[in-house]
């Protein structure tokens, strides 16, 4: 789990940071919490579901078939899709809680420098430098979209629409299928059989894009099973320099149009 620490000018004047090598910090991270403002861009490439998270529900993009394993990460750090989610952009800086309700800026610990080394954390006019800025506006959009989407998530739990997901991925002729564990999923069936003001309230209240973003994610069911059977069969192949974009994501890393 990464240590953070919480970015202040009085204790941190001096100090840099280091800028995130690609996405090697996700290696073996199952799931990734997805938003609802990109659920559009998810389609392509995740299956997304639901996990319990306390007394309610998390949205999630499945990573893995397994706990500790991600199929979307290169060996050398590369991300194996066009689209990132915005949860796995931001790193190493996050929002993290500081007493009542008051977030804090954070970083890393381990991407902290001292001295002239890194990127400056703070200005000579002692204000967040501007990359640092930059970061701190997204990673409080993010946060407004996540607290979105888990209000759709708590609107989709209480209409009864998650329901646990026995999820297997077939591998082949005499293979065991993949087992995935705690995942959930919207139950099509009680979707539709919703009465009508109830099915109304949730799409006012921007619940139904989650749930069918669900529901239409499960076609990549199969591309996710392609993705083990290649890493369980050959290691990949060392990428070419011109996909670097493509496959990075870092065209996307801060400036993802959550909209209004």
């Amino acid at each position: 789990m990464s240590d953070y620490v919480a970015v202040s000018r009085k204790h941190h004047a001096d100090n840099g940071w280091l800028p995130r090598e690609r996405y090697s910090f996700t290696a073996g991270q199952p799931v990734a919490s997805i938003l609802i403002a990109e659920i559009s861009r998810l389609l392509p490439y995740y299956l997304l579901g639901f996990i319990e998270q306390g007394d309610g529900f998390e949205a999630v993009a499945l990573l893995g078939l397994s706990n500790e394993q991600n199929l979307y990460l290169h060996p050398d750090g590369r991300w194996l899709a066009d689209y990132v989610p915005a949860s796995l952009r931001g790193y190493p800086f996050d929002l993290k809680m500081a007493g009542g309700d008051k977030q804090v800026l954070c970083l890393e610990r381990g991407s902290m420098t001292d001295g002239g080394q890194g990127e400056p954390l703070f200005d000579e006019g002692g204000e967040l430098a501007g990359r640092v800025r930059q970061t701190m506006n997204f990673l409080q959009q993010r946060d407004r979209q996540h607290q979105t989407t888990r209000q759709a998530t708590r609107l989709l739990q209480e209409a009864g629409l998650i329901k646990p997901w026995a999820l297997q991925i077939e591998r082949g002729e005499g293979q065991a299928p993949y087992k995935v564990e705690g995942l959930h999923y919207i139950d099509e069936k009680a979707l539709n059989a919703l009465p009508a003001d109830a099915f109304v309230a949730l799409r006012q209240q921007g619940a139904l894009a989650l749930a069918f973003g669900q529901l239409f994610s499960m076609t990549q069911v199969d591309k996710l099973a392609e993705r083990a059977a290649f890493q369980a069969r050959f290691q990949p192949p060392p990428v070419d320099d011109s996909y670097d974009r493509l496959l990075d994501g870092d065209d996307d890393e801060l400036t993802f149009d959550f909209g209004d």
